[in-house]
């Protein structure tokens, strides 16, 4: 059963940084890809950043420039780095993991930018 533990959440002002991590346990294979999304109170769950196996790197046009997403430990923890922080990046930020065809979900962190 594979699990994903997430931290690093938190109340931040605007221009400040946070750095989410999540780490994959439970397999004994490395996960295909990983990534984070998040969903605003009332809004659709989006994309915000994901990475390959291979390092390859996907970011929502809106955090681009920002947030930086890396795999670390061996494949299987992925940081989340969120530069110049605005109030519209308040979210539930949830950690997702993919392995095959399945698709794993961890608990969701709240993020919060506010003066």
């Amino acid at each position: 059963q594979v699990q994903l533990v997430e931290s690093g959440g938190g109340l931040v002002q605007p221009g400040g940084s946070l750095r989410l991590s999540c780490a994959a346990s439970g397999s004994i294979f490395s996960m295909d890809a990983m990534g984070w999304y998040r969903q605003a109170p009332g809004k659709q769950r989006e994309l915000v950043a994901s990475t390959t196996s291979d390092d390859t790197a996907t970011y929502a046009d809106t955090v681009k420039g920002r947030f930086t997403i890396s795999r670390v430990n061996g494949k299987d923890t992925v940081v989340l780095q969120m530069n110049s922080l605005k109030p519209e990046d308040t979210a539930v930020y949830y950690c997702t993991a993919r392995l095959a065809l399945h698709a794993y979900w961890g608990q969701g962190t709240q993020v919060s930018v506010s003066s």
